[in-house]
């Protein structure tokens, strides 16, 4: 199922404050295949992160075939978010945001589910639509945005879903000599501006959670593998073709940042490290065929191959060749020269928007 595209056209966040307070923010962010949570404290233009937690429930495994949450899927999704509500207990939480998206967006038990949540955790979980996924999740990654370059497609391969969001920045002036390099290498994100302006966004019902389920994730041909390409390419053509934004690519006014566990695992992969860090991946710009080239790599690898990957695991493992796939679409479609990748979104969108409506 295709979510058509819907114009926004609109300032995605004000300023950041510069005022500090005592509250203590968090965000969790509930998803078809991960539970994640951030909690921290506003400081100047920004904010400082107190403690994270992230773990892959799979909330959404099975629901392509049956329709509705399992009762395993449930139980492995409360048993984390009980972990979240005694972080944010002892961490003094003043302020807190639970966001759900596509699995309980399209689960006929997704409300069921809300209500148990907060009977068993007291946690008000809130079910948002793509439009505001897509608008928390450039809050989050727009920091990274290199600001010479007026426009940008950002993408979010997600579990049950990828969004894609066209953005404009409505200026190249910034009160920070921070980069985007520097704000991953202190764990801060770069301060507020410029400003995004989302133009229009795409969705699809297609994740890497779907995905996996409808062609398999643990031995996959190089047949199969092109299939997945594309299916997804064919779906997001339809953006392209609406907007010329390949023209753009080639116009060299275009950029492209990719938020999800498949581009960080990626970068993971590509530098090799022992064990996955954020502080080495947040932020990177890798060379997109050389992206390309992994997720070739990746998608030739046996299933105990990919297992063994420090950067993939057993977690990940029958997942990371669909979103391989998913990339690759995306990349064919706008072949920019080099992706920004970001390990961060959502739940620093959800944050900012806390921050800034105090």
């Amino acid at each position: 199922m295709t979510v058509t595209s819907q114009a926004r056209k609109k300032n995605l966040y004000k300023k950041a404050t510069k005022r500090t307070d005592n509250n203590v923010y968090a965000a969790i962010d509930l998803g078809t295949n991960n539970c994640r949570l951030l909690v921290a404290r506003s400081s100047r233009k920004n904010f400082r992160v107190l403690d994270t937690f992230s773990r892959i429930v799979r909330l959404g495994e099975g629901l392509s075939q049956t329709g509705n949450l399992s009762e395993e899927a449930m139980r492995r999704t409360l048993s984390a978010l009980k972990i979240c509500t005694s972080k944010l207990k002892r961490r003094g939480v003043t302020k807190l945001r639970c966001v759900a998206t596509e699995a309980c967006r399209r689960a006929a038990n997704g409300d069921d589910f809300i209500k148990r949540v907060k009977k068993e955790t007291g946690l008000d979980l809130e079910i948002i639509d793509n439009s505001e996924e897509a608008s928390l999740a450039i809050m989050g990654c727009a920091p990274l945005l290199d600001p010479d370059l007026p426009e940008a497609l950002i993408f979010d391969i997600g579990g049950g879903s990828t969004e894609v969001s066209w953005i404009r920045q409505d200026s190249k002036e910034s009160s920070s000599d921070t980069t985007p390099e520097t704000a991953s290498k202190s764990g801060m994100p770069k301060p507020i501006v410029p400003n995004p302006i989302m133009e229009d966004w795409y969705s699809v019902s297609k994740g890497v959670v779907t995905l996996a389920e409808k062609y398999g994730g643990r031995d996959i041909s190089s047949e199969t593998y092109e299939q997945m390409v594309q299916e997804i390419y064919d779906d997001f053509l339809i953006f392209e073709q609406k907007h010329g934004f390949a023209q753009r690519v080639r116009d060299g006014k275009l950029q492209l940042l990719g938020t999800s566990g498949t581009v960080t695992t990626l970068v993971g992969v590509y530098k090799k490290l022992p064990r996955y860090d954020r502080n080495r991946v947040d932020g990177t710009l890798i060379n997109c065929d050389t992206a390309i080239g992994l997720c070739h790599k990746i998608a030739g690898m046996t299933y105990a191959q990919r297992v063994a990957n420090p950067c993939i695991g057993s977690q990940r493992a029958d997942l990371v060749v669909a979103g391989c796939a998913i990339f690759e679409a995306l990349a064919k479609l706008w072949p920019v020269a080099q992706l920004r990748v970001a390990d961060r979104g959502l739940r620093e969108g959800i944050l900012y928007k806390l921050i800034n409506e105090d």
